[in-house]
């Protein structure tokens, strides 16, 4: 199938592109921006006039509930969602039930996504047996099986000689860590961060220390080991200054946010709205700033919708029992345009947030218009708005602190490998 994408603004990050220009897809690659080959004859001309036509979203974390837990979302559920988001690649933590810590888990979730021809699916696999923090997986095995990185979610490693053995293992072959920096007993049962606002409403803090001691820990750890780890939802001023120090430093790490943290604030959570309880929580209005600053500046390499789809009857309990996030996968592009609106951010350096950066993250060829790159797109209207509304959304997860709010940016198309999975048909 050859398609021909005709009048578009392209923007293309990885490639500094920012211009009208057709786009040219054949045999599932791009084979030309601007210029058709000389051979090109299009089965299929798409008029994008007045669209912007990028490379696919690449999301660092969205949890896909499969396997186990598909009465809170299916894999056809949210791979629907990450079409209407406009993301092309996905990245899913290992706290399914059970845990990815077996090679076979890991294949079976990539041949169930790979038959649905939609999102590329990318999995982490578990740091330790079973997520309890006691006993390395098997890495090597995993990575064969189509893991990309290794984490613990949001489990913890309560002990730091296993965390070390665990950089170790993966220092020797390659491997990337993936940690979210969370002390597991300064930050145990809190729900809120720490400050005035959970103070007032009597809710347990999650203090910004449990985030900076752990940043020390792993960064000492790194001195000694040396390997690559990526820091997942950094949610703290502090932890953002650690975080510049260590790649002044000339530590190899990176490092995302949860694109909800780029947003809202712990003031927002109101009179105990279960839709603002996320984990990391949300903070003052110093952190978001300093988010603002570090995506601005490069030191948080991406952002993230860290899409966590939850049933309705886990959220519409009491703010301190219900469960934590939120669906992101269909409001990134939007949060993030809404983001660049309100800080008058260029369009190409936001959108290089959730494709060029994010790609350079997971070492894989994705989020450009390269010739020869898969043909993997996201064509949206930035005028268009519209409404979040649970009925509309895609996926299965209904929870969202922006229900009801009007959202910059309308993905019209997803093509994933030359094939229109969403929109104009």
């Amino acid at each position: 199938m050859k398609v021909q994408l005709k009048g578009g603004r392209v923007i293309d990050p990885a490639n500094g592109i920012d211009g009208q220009h057709d786009v040219f897809l054949a045999a599932g690659k791009i084979v030309g921006v601007g210029q058709a080959p000389a051979d090109f004859h299009a089965n299929k001309v798409v008029d994008v006039s007045g669209l912007v036509v990028a490379p696919g979203l690449v999301d660092l974390s969205a949890r896909l509930r499969e396997p186990g837990q598909e009465y809170k979302a299916t894999l056809e559920s949210e791979m629907a969602a990450a079409m209407a988001g406009g993301v092309t690649s996905l990245v899913c933590p290992p706290d399914t039930d059970p845990v990815l810590d077996e090679p076979g888990l890991v294949e079976m979730l990539k041949f169930r996504a790979r038959n649905l021809n939609q999102a590329h699916v990318y999995p982490l696999g578990a740091l330790t047996v079973g997520l309890k923090g006691e006993v390395l997986t098997e890495m090597a095995e995993l990575t064969d099986a189509g893991c990309v990185g290794f984490s613990q979610a949001n489990a913890p490693v309560v002990d730091s000689q296993i965390l070390m053995r665990a950089m170790q293992y993966a220092q020797t072959f390659g491997f990337t860590v993936w940690l979210r920096p969370e002390d597991p007993y300064l930050g145990k049962g809190g729900v809120a961060a720490s400050g005035a606002v959970a103070s007032r409403l009597g809710l347990s803090g999650v203090p910004v220390i449990s985030e900076t001691v752990r940043l020390h820990t792993i960064f000492e750890l790194m001195r000694m080991v040396g390997g690559r780890v990526h820091l997942c939802r950094l949610s703290s001023a502090e932890g953002i200054a650690l975080v510049r120090q260590a790649k002044a430093e000339g530590l190899n790490v990176t490092c995302d946010v949860n694109v909800h943290h780029t947003a809202l604030t712990d003031v927002d959570i109101g009179y105990f709205d279960p839709q603002m309880r996320l984990v990391p929580p949300l903070r003052s209005g110093r952190d978001r700033d300093a988010i603002v600053a570090g995506l601005i500046d490069g030191t948080i390499d991406a952002i993230c919708s860290d899409h966590t789809p939850v049933d309705d009857d886990e959220k519409l309990l009491p703010f301190a029992e219900a469960s934590p996030g939120a669906t992101g996968l269909e409001l990134l592009l939007s949060l993030v345009l809404r983001w660049a609106a309100e800080h008058r951010i260029p369009l190409p350096q936001a959108l290089a947030r959730i494709t060029a950066d994010p790609a350079r993250v997971l070492n894989l060829p994705l989020g450009t218009l390269s010739v020869g790159a898969a043909a993997d797109l996201c064509v949206f209207d930035p005028t268009a708005t519209w409404k979040v509304e649970a009925r509309q959304l895609k996926s299965q997860g209904k929870n969202s602190p922006f229900l009801g709010y009007e959202m910059p940016g309308r993905v019209r198309m997803t093509i994933v490998g030359g094939h229109i999975a969403f929109g104009a048909h």
